[in-house]
């Protein structure tokens, strides 16, 4: 696809359209720590994701993981499905998430499989990169009882690094990492205190109760920093040496591991990786390094370290499963990224109730719940939606 003298060679992504791709699973089940680390690095502090006590004499009897949780036990970010085909000179961001939820939460012990699909892609013409691909991948997450857990649908934004970064929307010199006083910092610190505070009993609102224009308590996060970059980074259990392998049937051809047209140095090797496995992390090597390596962040366009749209989007379920308590249950999210979260900034999240419907698809009363999230100079940088059901 060309716009004027730019073109996007898409060529090698038509032949995946609607076909399984991305054949990879992890060795072993999850653990109450897995967990635990997940809430940690989303500074998700509801007590059922990692205190022991608390989370026996809830409903649950122990530590369930957060829906939130269900993208930390896939390989790929979730937007791996996404991400196939080559494109010369290209690059991928994470633009957004849609999220079917089927009632069976991730508990310790459990394993979970994927069935992906790359389900196409549309062009666009973007201030950022000039013709832009928006492609779609479809995860569908299963336990190790067959029992369906969540269906998800990623789309990546692939663009060409030459026309990202002559356009600069990203550039450094306007994206300085923010520094904070400390009079800032402790406001930002009460902001998260009193919402750590609002529903730390998990106490859920009765839907009769619950009002179109009602808003949830506001949430922050960070400031955000390499090191929580790297602590987001870690959280994924694929990012853990060791964890996951390759498992295409046998005749079956994976494009998973071809070249996507990522530069040199945003590459995996998975063959040093045997004897290196810094070769294939993330934090190191690969499209991914770019979220702690500033430098490498100003070649693709980014302008700077940055954030993970799956973080982002965690963020987002997170926030509104916490207002929604123990006996709420949100069936179906999505998400539209409009920036990254970069490095210095905050995030706030605040959200509101839009509709209420008693009769859904989901077999009972619903709210749906829109969220904003946006920068301490009021950008935004996500819009969201979700629908929870609440005791009557």
């Amino acid at each position: 696809m060309a716009e004027g003298d730019v073109v996007l060679d898409t060529s090698d992504v038509d032949k995946w359209v609607g076909k399984p791709v991305i054949f990879a699973e992890f060795w072993d089940p999850c653990n109450a720590t897995d967990i635990r680390r997940w809430a940690q690095a989303m500074d998700y502090a509801n007590p059922l994701h990692w205190d022991e006590n608390f989370a026996r004499a809830s409903k649950f009897g122990g530590i369930v993981a957060p829906q939130s949780f269900t993208v930390a036990m896939d390989y790929g970010h979730g937007c791996h499905p996404s991400c196939v085909g080559r494109i010369p000179g290209s690059h991928l961001i994470f633009a957004g998430e849609e999220w079917w939820f089927y009632g069976n939460p991730v508990r310790p012990g459990d394993k979970l499989t994927q069935e992906r699909t790359f389900a196409g892609y549309r062009i666009a013409e973007t201030g950022f990169a000039g013709p832009t691909m928006f492609a779609d991948g479809d995860t569908v997450h299963r336990n190790q009882h067959g029992a369906l857990v969540a269906k998800e649908r990623a789309t990546s934004i692939r663009y060409l690094v030459e026309e990202a970064n002559k356009r600069k929307v990203y550039d450094k010199e306007n994206r300085a990492p923010k520094l904070w006083t400390k009079a800032e910092l402790d406001e930002v610190a009460k902001v998260r205190l009193d919402w750590i505070k609002s529903g730390r009993e998990g106490i859920s609102p009765r839907w009769g109760a619950v009002n179109v224009g009602d808003t949830l308590p506001r949430r922050v996060i960070g400031p955000h920093s390499r090191v929580t970059f790297a602590l987001e980074c870690r959280a994924h259990r694929q990012n853990i040496w060791g964890t996951w392998r390759w498992n295409a049937p046998e005749g079956v051809h994976d494009p998973a591991q071809e070249d996507a047209g990522f530069g040199g140095d945003m590459t995996y090797d998975f063959e040093a990786r045997k004897i290196d496995p810094r070769q294939a992390d993330g934090l190191f090597h690969g499209p991914s390094s770019g979220h702690i390596n500033p430098e490498k962040a100003e070649k693709v366009g980014m302008g700077g370290a940055y954030g993970y749209g799956s973080s982002m989007n965690a963020w987002h379920l997170d926030t509104v499963a916490y207002w929604a308590g123990h006996e709420g249950y949100i069936w179906h999210s999505k998400t539209q990224f409009r920036s990254p979260a970069f490095e210095g900034d905050v995030t706030y999240v605040d959200a509101t109730v839009v509709d209420k419907q008693e009769t859904s698809e989901f077999g009972m009363p619903v709210v749906m719940v829109e969220t904003r999230m946006t920068t301490q100079d009021g950008a935004t940088i996500l819009k969201g939606t979700a629908t929870v059901s609440l005791p009557l």
